[in-house]
């Protein structure tokens, strides 16, 4: 049977039931939550919300054993900005007519279907019952996809919204996986942070705070572009794809094919008050004093913020070296890739931070030396390679 289009999720929201009167404040009509599916930015209107357990632990999400709780919304979606589909039927995904009715195919990450299952499977049979469909899912670990059948096309369009609601909510609170970057891990700079290290706790360790616990492993020393939640292999290819296109559309018309050459000078710190700080960074800028790294890098976050596989954090990309972080204290293994997630929960509840006045008095214009950036990495977190920076998954030659 040929395939057939789905209307926009707006064209089938007036069918999604509510139960009971849900009352909304004028900041909730005026500023509705933004959802992207599929390329396209929705708002979302929630008619009514009820409070369900989903279960956190993956060996338990089939018996319901640990959870958390989680708002379950049914919700209207309407695509915003301008449309050729406003009226008609919408290309956001596929719906397939079939000898028995109609069906619908989504490719969802193994670690994301226990969110659709639900408690003791409440969710998928709450999905399920209201819009009339079936839902096929596969077994735990084993990548597929997530199939939905029903006899009426519009029940199957209905679920596949709701799908993507809950996938698109439960996606952002995924601790990141992997991060753009620049390895600054070359000897000199090694060198150069060690006797920076070494100073500061000459000179401020009688300062609050400030103990050898703070300072970053100078083989992990980096300009972190922007994370990444990958969740299966096929998430990382994409990535890894879309690196290798960058490449061609306008980082080798920046670079020239040649190396950045940049300086590693001066220290900064991230919050309001220097003697409460958690962390402190080195500045980097080209030697040249040109742009090209900046420009690099907004366009690398611009690129994958549109493709859904990263989240924006900042209007344009803060270009840093972390060189101390309270979060070092209890995981030295250097794994803060941001110190201010925007994706996932933090490790730690609490930080204590560090009196770093003196730092900035003594050492505001530190030179940790010159290095050449000669690729962008795709770096996984919580790993290391042969030269104890992080793996590697992928990356983008300069030159």
């Amino acid at each position: 049977m040929r395939p057939r289009r789905g209307p926009s999720p707006a064209s089938v929201a007036s069918r999604f039931p509510a139960h009971r009167p849900w009352k909304t404040s004028m900041m909730d009509v005026l500023r509705p939550t933004l959802v992207r599916i599929g390329g396209r930015v929705y708002r979302k209107n929630l008619i009514h919300e009820q409070v369900q357990q989903q279960e956190e632990e993956e060996e338990d999400f089939y018996t319901g054993e640990g959870c958390e709780a989680v708002v379950l919304h049914t919700a209207l979606l309407f695509l915003v900005g301008p449309s050729d589909c406003a009226d008609e039927p919408c290309d956001a995904f596929v719906v397939e007519e079939t000898e028995k009715g109609f069906q619908c195919r989504v490719e969802v990450p193994s670690p994301l279907y226990k969110y659709i299952i639900g408690k003791k499977g409440e969710t998928k049979k709450r999905l399920e019952t209201e819009t009339r469909t079936s839902i096929s899912i596969p077994k735990p670990g084993v990548e597929g996809e997530i199939v939905i059948t029903g006899q009426q096309r519009g029940g199957v369009i209905s679920a596949r919204t709701r799908v993507d609601v809950l996938l698109d909510s439960f996606r952002k609170k995924q601790p990141f996986t992997h991060f753009l970057s620049f390895a600054l891990n070359q000897p000199v700079i090694q060198e150069r942070f060690l006797q920076f290290k070494e100073e500061v706790l000459e000179k401020c360790s009688q300062d609050h705070g400030v103990s050898s616990s703070l300072f970053q492993n100078p083989a992990k020393l980096h300009l972190t572009l922007g994370t990444l939640v990958l969740l299966n292999e096929q998430e990382i290819q994409r990535a890894c794809e879309l690196l290798q296109q960058c490449k061609e559309d306008f980082v080798d018309q920046i670079t020239g094919g040649k190396p950045l050459t940049v300086e590693v000078a001066g220290v900064e710190y991230m919050n309001d008050d220097p003697a409460m700080m958690d962390v402190l960074y080195a500045k980097v800028h080209m030697k040249d004093g040109s742009d090209k790294l900046q420009a690099i890098a907004d366009q690398l976050v611009e690129r994958f913020v549109a493709s859904g596989l990263m989240l924006r954090e900042w209007d344009r990309v803060k270009l840093h070296a972390t060189v101390m972080n309270t979060l070092f204290r209890k995981d030295p293994s250097g794994a803060e890739e941001r110190s201010n997630t925007v994706t996932g929960k933090s490790s730690f509840k609490e930080r204590e931070s560090f009196n770093g006045r003196n730092v900035l008095k003594l050492f505001e214009n530190f030179s940790f030396g010159e290095a050449q950036l000669d690729a962008v990495l795709l770096s996984q977190r919580y790993s290391s390679d042969a030269s104890r920076y992080y793996g590697t998954a992928g990356q983008l030659a300069l030159c």
